[in-house]
């Protein structure tokens, strides 16, 4: 079963513990804390491997869970880490993180439902708001997708000239936890398109070494196909989608359903039955879908009229002026794969178009790059000539001066944090103040202690206070639960 579109649950490994241990030997009364660190939590990584085709194994396993750390021991013994748990997908595959208000009710049927909905931009379906991961492009790549939780530090860790006999040990961190969406997109490098039974199969199986379904009735192709056709010596890598029909963006169909598979393609080719009614109609219906579905419309393309075999060259001119009515610059091709006829000279400009996108594509790049590396240096140079701000302001004084906008650096940003009240309790966020909460062990006083410190020499006590906090309130830090004062 060919299964392109699936959703499933990460949740990467938790860090151990840390361990609170003394050392105790004979003849040495006062070893002093031992306690080793915990482990880090396991990573899942998604590897893109050229021999997987199908999303089908994640129907199967909804729910991927990493390795967890293990805890440390007495004698500075550092838990072990997690095993990473290392999944291999499609090549093409893309990975999305989900909202949290995106539910995992239908996670079993891991996107049977999905599939028959319109994908337009790929940032949105069903109203969930899609966050990409990674696309996996290339056979071998790698990436991590849910990073496991760092190991608590365990009591040997605080120890200090004061502090001899610490008893603090912190918890390991949890692990990356939301469910994701993958969708695979074929990697090729032509992507053929047109109504049902306009030919697609039959194309594909006589230029290239795939085997499709052919039969004389609509929708054969129920998934894509892919072929590889040698052209002068030269291969492109050719995709076949299920038949569009119109209204398919909006979910009609079959064709809908795979038009991410065309997506990555370089060059499209149009393949319209010479016997079809007005072959401009039916080219500028797939037009249509393509423009509602994405940018696929603006990609180069090629049109062929298939069929071609004995018909009269009356009808392939009155086709071929139907199809120029809807696009005067279309390249129109009149073949017949059956027969053999035109496949050389459509091959032939379908790779001389593909290679000159290429080029096209590297050449845009390369001066997108130099032209933004040429406004940084000069951005660079006016910043650095006071002079010539003071002759601006001077040239110009009824001109309002744009003031230079100052943020704060990343490492300063982790140090910020905010407190807000809700009903009974004192919310506290902050990306340093929360990992500290989530590496402290509640059922350890001295543990709960420790935070308060660092609340005070951070100011947040402060803001406590002056929001109203009285020594029985209720902290919330990272989901994490204590009042501000020990005893209450």
């Amino acid at each position: 079963m060919f299964i392109d579109v699936a959703r499933v649950k990460l949740k990467a490994g938790d860090g151990g513990n840390g361990a609170v241990s003394f050392r105790h030997e004979i003849y040495i009364p006062k070893g002093g804390p031992d306690g080793g660190d915990g482990g880090r939590g396991g990573n899942i990584i998604f590897r893109a491997d050229r021999n997987t085709n199908t999303l089908i194994d994640f129907r199967f396993t909804p729910i991927l869970t990493a390795e967890n750390g293990k805890n440390g021991s007495g004698q500075r013994s550092a838990g072990r880490s997690g095993k990473d748990l290392i999944i291999d997908v499609p090549v093409g595959t893309v990975v999305y993180k989900l909202n949290k208000s995106e539910s995992f009710a239908n996670i079993c049927d891991n996107g049977s439902n999905l599939a028959s909905e319109p994908r337009n931009d790929g940032s949105e379906r069903s109203g969930s708001q899609k966050i990409l991961i990674v696309d996996l492009t290339k056979d071998g790549e790698e990436a991590i997708i849910a990073h496991g939780g760092a190991g608590g530090f365990g009591n040997a860790h605080f120890k200090s000239s004061t502090r001899q006999a610490p008893i603090v040990a912190e918890v390991g961190e949890p692990g990356e936890e939301f469910e994701a969406e993958l969708e695979l997109k074929s990697m090729a490098d032509v992507g053929l398109v047109g109504l049902p039974n306009a030919g697609k199969s039959t194309f594909l199986s006589v230029v290239s070494n795939a085997k499709p379904e052919i039969a004389d009735y609509a929708f054969t192709t129920i998934t894509p196909n892919l072929g590889v056709a040698t052209i002068d010596d030269r291969d492109i890598l050719i995709a076949d989608i299920p038949g569009l029909i119109e209204g398919a963006s909006e979910g009609k169909g079959l064709g809908h359903d795979f038009l991410r598979h065309v997506d990555r393609t370089t060059v499209l080719l149009h393949l319209i039955d010479i016997y079809n009614d007005d072959a401009g109609e039916a080219y500028q219906t797939i037009r249509n879908e393509l423009e509602k579905y994405s940018d696929l419309k603006d990609r180069p393309e090629i049109v062929a009229l298939t069929k071609c075999e004995g018909v009269d060259e009356d009808i392939v001119k009155m086709q071929t002026s139907s199809i120029l009515a809807k696009n005067p610059e279309a390249k129109i091709f009149a073949i017949s794969s059956q027969a053999h006829q035109g496949l050389t000279e459509l091959l032939r400009e379908l790779k001389q178009v593909y290679f000159e996108s290429i080029e096209r594509a590297r050449e845009r790049s390369e001066e997108t790059s130099r032209d933004e590396y040429e406004t940084e240096i000069s951005a660079q140079s006016r910043l650095g000539d006071a002079d010539f701000t003071r002759r601006e302001v001077n040239r110009e004084q009824n001109e309002p001066v744009q003031l230079p906008t100052i943020s704060l650096g990343p490492n300063a940003l982790k140090d910020t944090w905010q407190v807000k009240k809700l009903d009974d309790k004192f919310v506290v966020t902050g990306e340093k103040i929360e990992k500290f909460a989530r590496r402290t062990d509640l059922n350890n006083y001295a543990s709960v202690n420790r935070l308060r410190d660092i609340m005070k020499k951070m100011g947040i006590r402060a803001e406590l206070t002056a929001q109203g906090a009285k020594p029985d309130s209720i902290i919330s830090i990272s989901g994490k639960e204590f009042t501000l004062v020990e005893d209450y």
